[in-house]
């Protein structure tokens, strides 16, 4: 069987891709070789900016099916007949590190959904923790700056992390979250998800529902102590992309069950606590978790790059049926992220395969730009409204509208009865076993002992103060005695 012809990027045969031309035999070589300069001009070119958080990640298809009833809380047409399919696609990331940073690491891991549904795109934004360092998106920045590779050392800095996380008294529910045993998942098939955001739902008769997503891993949870982890990065610091890749082609196929908590709207304004507040969670108590249905990853992607690294997600790309919250680290994320995206890919990023709806086709009056593979003919119009039978609105809104009163300003978030930084991440660390504590408290004490400043140190250790007395008396304790070594 003869092989296929190797041609230029225009088309034309390839004669030599051996040796470039030059002038004589050992020659120096000749400009006009345009197929080593389209080589090397392309090869130059191979890598686009990496996601300044959430560089580092992995990728699967999979299928979400239906297994019980929600159409009482939303009308989205893929949740709502049980037993239906719909083809999803997941790209789970680390947060802090770059591109070429190792998997099993202590950092929050992203969850990112996309659902290919026959009313378009809807994506799912989120992480293996329910909630999050911070609740407000001006600080994200910021925070984020706090956490990457110091501007002088090329590396983070501990004075730079725990300097922002002691300006930030919000952030002990996750920090302990993060230091506690479930911060270095096994793998990713051995994590649970969540939405972490408070989402809305509307059912057909324009009831509007909120609630909270999660995915529970069926595989179980595991996870790594910082020994074990730092001795699996020595091995293969490629640990969690292998075992997904691995698991997936033994026809091993990871699966998670998907909940919600449902809130009806009408009781956010009076719940105990600021219901939009991501770093807290609701109790289950008050509001029991309900099954959905059931997500399983059975195919790999072909190519990476293409793939995974091309892959973009926007928590704005909603169905009817469901829509945004007053969540203000979710408001300020409906733009972040697909801005983030029309940077790195280009505004024509929604046109590359894994981005593209699956179910149903875009129609709209988007043309032109870099890329653009989507322009009409001369019978179509690019304004809109037309006489032509071009794509016309609705007239639906996709969720319930969200009412507003007051002044604007920058005003803090309303004041609930119970507002607080602390409790939630006293009742975790209440929630915990002996061994547990031990280990979140070797954790905390490792990084905060390293430390320059005391006021920084002190700082910190009143908020594991504020949470249990306890907790901020055993981590006060740790770190003197390491800094005392």
């Amino acid at each position: 069987m003869s092989k296929r012809v190797l041609t230029t990027e225009s088309g034309a045969p390839v004669a030599d891709n051996q040796n470039s031309a030059t002038a004589g035999v050992g020659g120096p070589i000749l400009l006009q070789d345009q197929h080593l300069l389209e080589k090397l001009a392309r090869f130059n070119r191979e890598r686009i900016p990496e996601r300044v958080v959430h560089a580092r990640g992995s990728g699967a298809y999979g299928y979400f099916e239906v297994t019980d009833d929600v159409t009482a809380y939303t009308k989205a047409d893929f949740l709502g007949e049980v037993g239906k399919k719909t083809e999803t696609f997941i790209r789970f990331s680390t947060v802090a590190d770059s591109l070429g940073g190792a998997d099993a690491v202590r950092d929050p891991r992203g969850f990112a959904l996309k659902f290919y549904t026959e009313e378009g795109n809807y994506d799912l934004v989120g992480n293996n923790t329910p909630v999050f360092f911070i609740k407000d998106p001006i600080k994200f920045p910021d925070f984020i700056h706090s956490q990457k590779r110091d501007p002088f050392t090329g590396k983070q800095e501990a004075d730079n992390v725990w300097d922002f996380w002691a300006h930030a008294p919000e952030a002990t529910h996750q920090i302990t979250w993060l230091m506690g045993d479930r911060g270095i998942p096994a793998s990713y098939r051995h994590m649970n998800g969540y939405g972490s955001h408070t989402y809305q739902w509307t059912n057909e008769a324009g009831e509007a529902f909120f609630v909270k997503y999660h995915f529970k891993t069926n595989q179980g949870i595991r996870s790594l102590s910082a020994e074990q982890a730092a001795e699996l990065v020595g091995k293969d610091a490629n640990s969690h992309q292998t075992d997904l890749l691995q698991a997936i082609e033994r026809g091993v196929n990871p699966s998670w069950t998907l909940y919600v908590q449902v809130m009806p709207a009408a009781e956010a304004a009076e719940y105990r606590f600021n219901p939009f507040d991501l770093t807290k969670v609701w109790p289950h108590s008050d509001y029991p978790l309900q099954r959905v249905g059931r997500l399983v990853l059975d195919r790999n992607p072909e190519n990476v790059f293409a793939e995974v690294e091309q892959a973009a997600f926007s928590p704005n790309n909603f169905v009817p049926g469901i829509g945004p919250s007053p969540d203000k680290m979710l408001q300020g994320r409906l733009f972040a992220y697909a801005d983030a995206h029309r940077y790195r890919l280009g505004v024509n990023h929604t046109l590359l395969p894994v981005n593209a709806p699956k179910a149903t086709t875009a129609e709209n009056y988007g043309r032109d730009g870099f890329m653009a593979t989507r322009n009409g003919s001369r019978h179509d119009k690019n304004y809109e409204p037309n006489s032509y039978q071009g794509p016309a609105q609705t007239g639906a809104a996709l969720s319930a509208p969200l009412a507003i009163h007051g002044w604007t300003g920058t005003h803090e978030a309303p004041a609930h009865t119970k507002d607080d930084d602390f409790f939630q991440a006293g009742e975790l660390y209440r929630l915990m076993s002996e061994d547990e504590r031990k280990r979140l408290i070797a954790n905390i004490a490792g990084g905060l002992s390293q430390v320059s400043r005391e006021d920084v140190i002190e700082k910190n250790l009143a908020h594991f103060a504020a949470a249990d007395v306890e907790y901020g008396k055993r981590v006060a304790e740790a770190v003197r005695a390491l800094r005392e070594d």
